[in-house]
């Protein structure tokens, strides 16, 4: 049912291969990668599907999404049904998820006005993140697809972050937003010089897309960024995503050097190690700021800072 699924909605056309087959959706599920939570008529057909499953560093946080439903039933309530299940009843219930986020895609706004009551703050904005070619069946979008994420906290973790001066603003204006606390200080802190940068590469063929964890910020870290860039190149790599501990001193030295390799803000990732984390992020293609489409003010005025700062860089 849920492959059907796929292939109604995206036709060939969805990056995740796991969910064109149904054994490996059976096995993800076996195996906790996967919480496959799904809505059915009476007579049995599934109509909807979503998911809670790992996509950050640290395994309290889970991700809310790869969710579809089947285009007759998409005025009948199911996806709200479907967040209301997960964040009011199934999260609540479930210890060992501390923290829940989705992206909300921006070529519409409809799951951003059905999260909208549930309590979620939005923190980042990834541009350019989808292929359009994810939305050829439907026909949805005619270039690259920005998603927007937003963070809901179950079980609270105050703890210290440090922050680069020159996105200070606007990470306190978020952090204002959250429903936990954070004791922020400016991150000043030259690269360690005994320390080595230690980092994780996800690559997403399909997408042309390249997810690098840094996990620990080291002396060699402009030499670590080129050698990771010029692998994904080699990749066709095109939307490139740097994702940086907050709780790191010298985690501002670290977003300079991005920021003259032509990266910039994306955003903050609530407990993306267990701590903060910040995204930075670089296109080698156009980025479609004038289609983001975004629903609240605060995502619209993140839009800006973030627009801003790309645009600040080619001056």
């Amino acid at each position: 049912g849920i492959v059907s699924l796929f292939w109604s909605v995206y036709g060939e056309g969805y990056p995740i291969r796991l969910f064109y087959n149904p054994q490996a959706i059976i096995d993800a599920n076996r195996d906790g990668r996967y919480i496959s939570i799904v809505a059915r008529t009476a007579s049995g057909q599934v109509i909807g599907v979503t998911h809670l499953y790992h996509s950050a560093p640290y395994t309290g946080l889970y991700e809310s999404g790869v969710g579809l439903v089947l285009k007759d039933y998409r005025n009948a309530g199911v996806y709200g049904a479907f967040l209301s299940y997960v964040l009011n009843e199934f999260v609540p219930c479930t210890p060992r998820i501390e923290e829940v986020f989705g992206e909300s895609v921006c070529n519409h706004v409809f799951s951003q006005k059905v999260i909208a009551p549930y309590r979620t703050v939005e923190t980042a904005i990834e541009v350019a993140l989808m292929p359009a070619e994810a939305y050829t069946q439907e026909k949805s979008a005619h270039g690259r697809v920005a998603t927007l994420d937003t963070f809901r906290c179950f079980v609270p973790k105050p703890h210290r972050i440090f922050i680069p001066r020159v996105y200070e603003k606007i990470l306190r204006r978020i952090y204002r937003r959250l429903d936990d606390e954070r004791d922020i200080v400016l991150s000043d802190a030259g690269l360690p010089e005994a320390t080595k940068t230690r980092t994780e590469v996800t690559t997403f063929d399909f997408a042309r897309v390249a997810r690098m964890a840094v996990l620990q910020i080291g002396n060699d870290f402009a030499f670590r960024l080129s050698e990771l860039e010029e692998q994904a190149l080699s990749k066709n790599v095109i939307v490139f995503q740097v994702w940086l501990n907050l709780t790191e001193p010298h985690v501002g030295n670290a977003v300079d050097i991005l920021r003259e390799a032509g990266y910039f803000f994306g955003g903050a990732l609530p407990r993306w190690f267990d701590g903060d984390g910040l995204l930075m992020q670089k296109l080698d293609c156009p980025p479609d700021f004038e289609n983001i489409v975004l629903l609240s003010d605060f995502s619209k005025e993140l839009l800006h800072v973030i627009r801003e700062d790309r645009e600040s860089l080619t001056k």
